[in-house]
């Protein structure tokens, strides 16, 4: 059984997955972009926008996240999905107004703060205005920023573009709501000047502190919010003069206050992230792609209980080294099958299977549910405040 639960941040909803804890058992599973599709599809699955993993930290954070939108790939970060992991924390935890975390990302180290009425203000770091690092092949303009004209299905749009550890394109336009988002996004998200492709965000400004826009995210399409984009519109906007370093930003699931702090360089992001409920999925939800769950795993180790999800840069394994990432070198089968790491593991779980009902599964499951939905209205003292 895989638990869960769900949140969402103006709309854009995430199912969140706890492997904090290296002797939990209750998040070793092998996840496949496959199976990602699957959970996040509406009508086979629970549905939502992405899934989230909480992680034991690399380097020195407090923990690590990884994000997967819909289709199962994997981007470097999230505005929206940081704030439900960062309210997900607080509820699971019992975690205080004022409680900061220093939590990694594929972008670098993102700092989000819970404040009263569980609001969450996340400082994003500085945009990146490099096209090289957005990337993009568009070059530096007049406002500094790279900036130009893109052909998109036949139509020219003047666009500008930033990074907020994630590629984004905004075009400023006279009436949000008259785009063919379908039309224009799906074209400029794969556009040549974007190597990495890239999320595409049209925006109207009512005026310099009030901004309305639109969003197409990159493996996902249309969504009701994204926090990184409202960031990243706010930077181009203002680069172009067309808004303050301030503003509200609404978006089709609700606003969120973005700020370009001018003394830092940082953008600071406020808005809501809320839970929505926990559950947990079935093993007949993969079908005939059979679960394979791996207990008492230490996360990103022998046995990893990391998600199998291939990395862009994973490599083979070297035959004799004394340590195997299972979870990226052996997606495509074992790879040291005389000395499997992770055989042990296997061979317990597979005993739990088989000598488990499927009730006394569900009972187990449901346990530990309920212990984790109790800890969010009973804070344990012994945790940080």
């Amino acid at each position: 059984m895989l638990q869960f639960s769900k949140y969402q941040g103006l709309g854009n909803d995430f199912l969140m997955l706890d492997g904090r804890d290296a002797a939990s058992t209750a998040f070793c599973f092998d996840l496949t972009p496959g199976r990602i599709q699957r959970l996040c599809d509406r009508r086979f699955g629970v549905g939502g926008d992405g899934v989230i993993l909480a992680l034991p930290p690399r380097e020195g954070g407090e923990l690590r996240m990884r994000i997967f939108n819909a289709d199962g790939t994997e981007p470097e970060m999230c505005g929206n999905g940081i704030r439900c992991l960062a309210r997900f924390l607080a509820d699971s935890d019992g975690d205080q107004p004022g409680r900061e975390w220093q939590i990694e990302t594929l972008a670098g180290r993102i700092v989000p703060k819970l404040e009263a009425g569980g609001v969450i203000r996340v400082d994003m770091g500085p945009p990146f205005l490099e096209p090289v690092s957005v990337p993009t092949t568009l070059e530096i303009g007049d406002s500094g920023i790279p900036q130009g004209e893109l052909v998109a299905d036949g139509e020219v749009f003047a666009v500008g573009a930033a990074g907020m550890g994630n590629p984004h394109v905004v075009i400023p336009v006279a009436d949000v709501q008259a785009i063919d988002l379908e039309r224009f996004g799906s074209a400029l998200e794969v556009h040549p000047a974007f190597p990495a492709k890239t999320n595409v965000h049209f925006v109207q400004a009512l005026n310099p502190r009030h901004l309305v826009m639109r969003v197409w995210e990159r493996g996902a399409g249309p969504t009701l919010a994204c926090g990184t984009g409202a960031c990243a519109t706010l930077v181009v906007c203002h680069s172009l003069g067309i808004a303050d370093r301030q503003a509200r930003l609404d978006l089709p699931g609700g606003p969120l206050e973005i700020t370009w702090d001018g003394a830092t360089g940082h953008v600071f992001m406020t808005g809501p992230a809320e839970a929505v409920f926990d559950g947990v999925v079935s093993p007949d939800v993969w079908g005939t792609d059979v679960l394979v769950v791996k207990a008492e795993a230490p996360l990103d180790g022998p046995g990893i209980a990391m998600p199998s999800v291939p990395s862009e840069d994973a490599q083979p394994p070297t035959i004799g080294m004394a340590a195997i990432d299972c979870a990226t070198a052996c997606t495509t089968g074992c790879q040291r099958p005389e000395a499997c790491p992770s055989a042990e593991a296997r061979a317990r779980v597979s005993a739990l299977l088989s000598n488990s009902s499927l009730d006394d599964l569900v009972n187990l499951a449901t346990s530990s549910l309920e212990a984790r939905t109790r800890a969010r209205f009973q804070p344990d003292p012994g945790r940080q405040a």
